[in-house]
């Protein structure tokens, strides 16, 4: 028999998670797009060109001069196959669709409604352990205060653990700043790499956008640095 006192640590655990992420700062629907001239440095070599999140927040970007390099990818089936790629063309949209994924408005009830929570170990920074069942990416988190201060997942072949060490109070909830990524290999826990992220956010119009990346990452011994720099940002409509 379940009492009031079994249920309460869950109801806490549900409680403390959703304050936390309806703390987080998004773009209410009214967000309408935006352009930018990009700067995009990949090791202290830098190339310029153009970036936009439509307002249905789709991404579109170009690089004014195309630098490929030849990477090794696995199709669906497992095969392995050379493709032609532009990687600070690549680098600048995967970042942008992180943005949008982060700034995107979604009710709790809609992005978790499906799942229970538990309270887990609380570690030396505070940082509580909310533990998640009937998440389909076997997702774990840990809250501080009002803020999401670490979020683990696993999504396909790769593992990540992100942990927030810094942040921006916009007044309207909180930006993320300052965090570490570590990319590990679900099957054997290995870690295949690790990166340092610097953002910086910049009030125009109504909205907070990201204005600059910074980005340290290590991966198979060697360390590569990325810098996005956005400038003459225009908000669409």
């Amino acid at each position: 028999m379940v009492t009031t006192t079994d249920i309460k640590p869950d109801t806490r655990a549900r409680d403390l998670f959703q304050a936390a992420y309806e703390n987080r700062y998004t773009w209410d629907p009214n967000f309408p797009g935006m352009t930018a001239n990009v700067s995009v440095a990949i090791d202290g070599v830098a190339r310029t060109g153009k970036a936009k999140i439509a307002q249905d927040l789709s991404v579109e970007v170009s690089m004014d001069e195309p630098l490929l390099i030849e990477r090794t990818t696995r199709t669906p089936s497992g095969e392995e196959k050379t493709v032609s790629v532009d990687e600070g063309q690549e680098w600048l949209y995967n970042q942008l669709r992180d943005v949008v994924t982060h700034r995107k408005r979604k009710s709790f009830e809609d992005a978790h409604g499906k799942s229970s929570f538990s309270l887990g170990e609380t570690d030396e920074s505070g940082s509580v352990e909310i533990l998640v069942t009937g998440d389909s990416m076997g997702s774990n988190y840990k809250v501080r205060g009002n803020e999401i201060s670490m979020v683990s997942r696993v999504m396909g072949r790769i593992g990540f653990t992100i942990n927030h060490l810094g942040h921006l109070d916009t007044g309207e909830g909180y930006v993320s700043s300052l965090y570490t990524a570590v990319f590990r290999n679900p099957m054997t826990n290995e870690i295949v790499r690790q990166a340092r992220f610097e953002d910086t956010y910049e009030k125009l119009g109504n909205y907070y956008v990201m204005t600059k990346q910074v980005v340290q990452s290590h991966e198979q011994g060697q360390t590569k640095n990325y810098e996005i720099i956005f400038s003459d940002i225009q908000l669409l409509g």
